[in-house]
């Protein structure tokens, strides 16, 4: 390979630290699905003692109706109900707040102190969790589960920013796709240490959900061992030198000038306009089909239907007739990270509009195909075996292609200016679309039944074809030939309507004559 295109072993470190970050993301995110009903238990128990000590009787009189465990008499009290659902959900509303903070901190700190900076927040996180036994583990709970939402929201931000930036425009794809893989890797390992014979019993689920906070304190070792973005020293703080020490201890020894003229014309173009911040990159018309194309991704990740199967997998296994369905749970996470190895592999060959296409075009189908198999499987007993499997096709549609580039394509779609208020907007979208899915996905179960998955069917079908005709292709590009593709299609909006008036001028001067 020529030199400076090299994968440098500080490369490897600095990409394999900040992915850290997307590791506990994913542990946060899939920790809470086994444990459930042991939680809800304590949840109860810690209400019992609560109500019994200030004199109030819980509806029959007893202290025991709290702690009921689901599918006993009339399953959890409603108040465990609601602590539950709000464990749940104040993940996401954490990530969504702290999303819009994600261009503040890494122009403010810089991509690696930003990183480093916000550890704080997820080893306090984890202190509360897994010390939760000690006071109201259904506070404790929900306060580390709402910082450890807000951190990962301001990490899922970050960590694609800072991998995007360092990455050789050659590995870029592959780097990018690392986020994604780490996620699932964090995903699986959640899974796994969730069984009731490892963490996920009466004694040790404490601990399970205070590991959250591990991967910070690794993190917090390597990250200052990471040279700080090239691009961030030298477009937004000018410090040239310090940008070409940081390019040859990312790449090794090599001749920087190529890259070091790309960030150059990249900080005039900056330097040219005003801060892009959040609201002027919403109403800016030259950032506007950027940004429409990247929103449109992470919706298309969200509303896709997958983490329907993540947030309720072991509850559709279970509905399809599957005997063992936590262990049906850890094989969608093996198949998860499996395959987004593949996507790893084949991102920067492929290209990313491809991968996107063929991903959501057969999750399309296999959404129809687990309607057919949930439809039928009490007609039919082989019909479970069918929906597990449609299952696990989704999951690997899923991470080929819709689920880890969305992650880095909003880094290669904006240049330096506005690239941090443009992923704190994908962000936000991410999140909130997390966040209405986990909350609406068992009343919309609840009302159309077996045919839920038609509906992500439909819009996975309208992804596939806004992806066709309107997503372009990154791979091998810079990201000055990538603003040139979408100025180009301005220009020629722009031409056509002036076309148009001229035309339509034309027409009016006829008619008068």
């Amino acid at each position: 390979m020529e030199s400076g295109k090299e994968l440098t072993g500080t490369l490897a470190l600095a990409v394999f630290a900040a992915a850290l970050g997307s590791l506990q993301y994913g542990y946060s995110m899939g920790v809470i699905n086994a444990p459930q009903r042991i939680i809800e238990r304590h949840y109860g128990r810690a209400l019992a003692v609560s109500s019994s000590e200030a004199g109030v009787l819980t509806p029959n009189g007893t202290a025991d109706t709290y702690g009921r465990s689901q599918g006993e008499e009339s399953g959890p009290h409603p108040s465990v109900v609601m602590y539950w659902s709000l464990s749940v959900a104040i993940f996401s509303i954490g990530g969504m707040v702290s999303s819009f903070l994600v261009g503040f901190v890494g122009d403010r700190r810089g991509r690696v102190k930003g990183m480093l900076m916000v550890n704080v927040l997820a080893v306090a996180a984890g202190l509360l969790m897994g010390l939760c036994k000690m006071w109201k583990p259904h506070v404790m709970v929900i306060t580390g589960r709402a910082i450890m939402g807000f951190y990962c929201g301001l990490s899922s931000g970050l960590v694609p920013m800072y991998i995007g930036e360092i990455a050789p425009k050659a590995y870029r794809g592959a780097l990018g796709t690392l986020h994604q893989l780490a996620i699932v890797v964090g995903i699986l390992i959640s899974q796994v240490l969730g069984l009731d014979f490892i963490l996920g019993n009466d004694d040790m689920w404490p601990l399970l959900l205070g590991l959250s906070g591990a991967p910070a304190v690794l993190q917090s070792l390597l990250l200052p061992l990471c040279p700080e973005s090239p691009r961030y020293l030298y477009i937004l703080l000018g410090r040239e030198q310090e940008a070409k020490e940081s390019l040859y201890r990312l790449k090794g020894a090599y001749d920087a000038s190529a890259d070091l003229e790309e960030m150059r014309r990249e900080k005039e173009d900056a330097d040219k306009e005003p801060r892009v911040s959040i609201l002027s990159l919403i109403c800016s018309s030259v950032y506007r089909r950027q940004l429409f194309v990247a929103l449109m991704m992470h919706l298309s990740q969200q509303l896709s239907g997958i983490n329907a199967i993540f947030y309720y997998s072991t509850a559709i296994f279970t509905q399809a007739g599957i005997a063992q369905p936590v262990y049906a749970t850890i094989g969608v996470g093996i198949i998860n990270t499996i395959f987004t190895l593949v996507s790893v592999a084949l991102v920067d060959r492929a290209g990313r509009r491809t991968l996107t296409l063929v991903g959501l075009g057969g999750m399309c189908c296999c959404a129809v195909a687990m309607t057919v198999g949930l439809k039928f499987q009490d007609e039919y007993s082989w019909m479970s075996y069918f929906s597990m499997a449609a299952i696990f096709l989704f999951v690997s549609f899923f991470e080929v292609g819709p689920g880890p580039i969305p992650w880095f394509i909003v880094a290669e779609l904006f240049s330096q200016g506005p690239r941090p208020a443009a992923i704190a907007l994908a962000g936000c979208c991410n999140w909130t679309s997390n966040f209405l899915v986990g909350m609406t996905f068992s009343y919309i179960q609840a009302w159309l039944g077996p045919y839920v998955f038609i509906l992500f069917a439909a819009l996975l079908l309208g992804f596939t074809l806004f992806t066709y005709l309107r997503m372009p292709e990154t791979k091998g590009k810079t990201f000055d030939e990538i603003a040139a593709i979408f100025q180009k299609g301005r220009k020629k909006v722009a031409r056509y309507a002036k076309d148009g008036q001229e035309l339509q001028q034309l027409k009016a001067a006829t008619t008068q004559a």
